[in-house]
């Protein structure tokens, strides 16, 4: 602990009275009649002999605790009112690890792998600790669309008790529920800010797709398939008696996604199958890959037409037509979408580079030596600056009067002397 931490733990009235600071506003025990006393240089010697006593009684109560001091955590990188710290990097590559072995990878395939992903570890926390930054600059809310998200797993898993819900959040993620919470909402911050600020300016215009699609039409020849979503009203371990209840729910689901609501999110709030988080989407299916009884009811339906529900040995099915890809060439109307996307990725990784590189030479932004930014702006100075290295500052007299002196408007006399009137009245 330096001189100016052992200074900031003076009350606050102190500190001003102690240094002949100005006198805080906020002290009760400031009046004039103790400003008065403070006059001279014989206070001045006593009120730096009072100063100096307390310093040592402090300085000597923390060299005692010396020995115990130890560190805690280290600071590597500080993003404009935020923090990076080796534990939070070190947490990361864990996570990239086990990645990473879950794909099987092991040995040098694993070293490699691990070493390019490792690289851009501190990249890639700076990158969004800025983008939420840039998500409250903008006013970006995302409040709402995670209390919807945490509700529908609540219900999806059907946990009613908060605390439950909250135990099995910890024990399935492996963390707390409000930092599995905050991860949350800061991946829809930082999405939501690359989507407004980097995609939603990215226009290409339609003679570019369709030019794409006359030189490409071979990736768009088409297999026949049949792209469908599910609602799955579980009757596995439920008592016979429920079963008319069951049933009922399952027609009244399926009335409702006729009538228009949105299917997606019917899915997602009552589903009992595991696609229920996906909106309960399937993969696409081939003619012949599907139960006999489920493909006589959508193969030949038109997009978005819902059945009836339809009775399987696990409970109550929904299906609703997606999309009926034909055999043989697709049309550019029909392959649009996908076009586009093939030639906005391309232009969207260096955009979002080239707006996070612009975040940065905006931003305060520090690194600790021995740490790379592997996104670092150029010609952006990242110098780390340790405050506990930092030197005092000493003006000398002859500083103090050659320092412009500014012409006083209003003079305030000290309380307690008198003042002569050495002007002749007007009056007179």
């Amino acid at each position: 602990m330096n001189l100016k931490h052992l200074l900031m733990l003076l009350p606050h009235g102190s500190w001003h009275r102690a240094t002949g600071g100005v006198p805080s506003t906020h002290s009760a025990t400031w009046t004039p009649k103790i400003a008065s006393t403070l006059v001279g240089p014989y206070t001045r010697y006593m009120r730096n002999i009072a100063l100096f006593a307390v310093l040592g009684t402090l300085a000597a109560g923390v060299s005692s605790q010396a020995a115990e001091i130890r560190l805690v955590e280290e600071i590597i990188a500080k993003v404009n009112g935020d923090i990076i710290t080796r534990g939070e990097t070190e947490k990361l590559h864990h996570q990239i690890e086990a990645d990473l072995r879950q794909q099987n990878l092991t040995g040098q395939r694993l070293t490699e792998a691990l070493a390019t992903r490792e690289k851009d570890i501190l990249r890639e926390r700076i990158d969004q600790l800025l983008l939420i930054h840039k998500a409250k600059e903008l006013s970006i809310n995302v409040d709402p669309e995670v209390s919807k998200y945490l509700a529908d797993m609540q219900r999806q898993f059907k946990i009613a008790d908060p605390d439950k819900f909250q135990q099995f959040v910890r024990e399935n993620a492996g963390m707390p529920f409000e930092d599995y919470k905050n991860d949350y909402k800061n991946s829809l911050l930082t999405n939501r800010v690359i989507r407004q600020e980097v995609g939603g300016r990215i226009n290409i215009p339609k003679d570019d797709l369709k030019k794409y699609y006359e030189e490409h039409k071979e990736e768009f020849k088409r297999e026949e398939k049949v792209y469908i979503r599910e609602i799955l009203v579980s009757t596995e371990g439920k008592p016979p008696a429920e079963a008319a209840l069951l049933q009922k729910k399952a027609t009244d689901l399926s009335v409702r996604a006729k009538k228009g609501e949105k299917f997606p999110e019917l899915a997602q709030q009552n589903s009992d199958a595991v696609t229920a988080q996906q909106g309960g989407a399937l993969d696409a299916f081939s003619k012949g890959q599907l139960k006999p009884e489920l493909e006589a009811k959508v193969w030949d339906q038109p997009r978005g037409y819902v059945t009836d529900p339809i009775k399987v040995d696990a409970g109550y099915l929904i299906l609703r037509v997606e999309e009926h890809t034909k055999a043989g060439q697709a049309t550019f109307e029909e392959v649009e979408n996908e076009v586009q996307e093939k030639l906005f990725m391309p232009k969207m990784g260096p955009a979002v580079r080239e707006y996070l590189t612009k975040l940065r030479q905006d931003a305060f932004l520090e690194i600790k030596a021995g740490y790379v930014d592997s996104g670092a702006a150029p010609n952006k100075n990242t110098t780390w600056s340790d405050p506990a290295q930092l030197k005092p500052e000493t003006v000398t007299k002859a500083e103090v009067a050659n320092q412009t002196r500014h012409k006083k408007f209003l003079w305030i006399p000290i309380p307690g002397t008198k003042t002569q009137n050495t002007k002749a009245s007007s009056s007179k």
